[in-house]
């Protein structure tokens, strides 16, 4: 994306934040079918993000919309970078968001629970942050 003038820069901010909200929605459905897969398929408990007990089937919904959350917090990430004219603001955009992802990877595998809810949660975690890193920066690219 180019730092623009006028409404040039509302246009291309709109279909910013029009990609973050199909991003949103893309972390949504990853977090809901990693969850049925590794739950529902593989029967292995998922954690909870806030602590080290399984997610029950409510889970789902509160892995969807934190996901559909992290989506738009990213998008936000990217529209100051851009705002503040920060050079090369995709690779920026990407280095802070694989750092994050690399941290929600590591937190279930710290957590004192069973190896395969950790390892699977990591997993999800993974999936989930490439998802929004990959859809964001196919966004940013565009422009």
């Amino acid at each position: 994306m180019h730092e623009v003038a006028g409404p040039q820069a509302r246009k291309s901010f709109s279909r910013l934040w029009y990609g973050g909200l199909a991003a949103a929605v893309v972390a949504a459905l990853v977090a809901i079918a990693g969850f049925l897969i590794i739950n529902g398929i593989l029967g292995i408990d998922v954690l909870a993000p806030t602590d080290t007990a399984p997610a029950d089937t409510a889970g789902i919904a509160g892995y969807a919309v934190a996901s559909a959350i992290a989506a738009l917090l990213a998008t936000a990430l990217l529209q100051l970078l851009i705002l503040a004219g920060t050079p090369r603001q995709r690779v920026f955009f990407s280095s802070i968001m694989l750092l994050l992802t690399l941290i929600v990877v590591v937190l279930p595998l710290s957590a004192k629970a069973d190896t395969d809810s950790r390892i699977a949660t990591a997993v999800l975690n993974l999936a989930i942050g490439l998802a929004i890193t990959a859809t964001l920066s196919a966004v940013a690219q565009r422009d």
